[in-house]
């Protein structure tokens, strides 16, 4: 027996929704892990004088997350440095 298109249609998206649902789980579960585990160790690390860029790449997070949480916890963090201005070409700086 052939389907229709509307049958096709609807198992399409019961496919859809039952990855999506496993997604937002397994999103939930990872969020979890970053703010419960990670951050935590990340900030103890930070306090005990692990280096930032060792510490930002075991995490596997970005600089503006890792910062975000060391300044919560109240580690000290220099402020962002302003983008370089672009030389003009065919000059020279010494």
């Amino acid at each position: 027996m052939t389907e229709i298109p509307e049958e096709e249609q609807a198992a399409a998206l019961r496919a859809v929704k039952e990855a999506g649902a496993r997604r937002a789980k397994l999103l939930e579960k990872a969020e979890e892990i970053l703010t419960k585990e990670i951050k935590p160790a990340a900030v103890k690390a930070a306090r005990l004088g692990a280096g930032r860029s060792r510490i930002r790449e075991l995490a596997q997070v970005g600089p503006t997350v890792m910062y975000r949480w060391f300044t919560e916890a109240g580690i000290p963090v220099r402020e962002k440095r302003q983008p370089a201005r672009p030389t003009r070409k065919g000059t020279r700086s010494s």
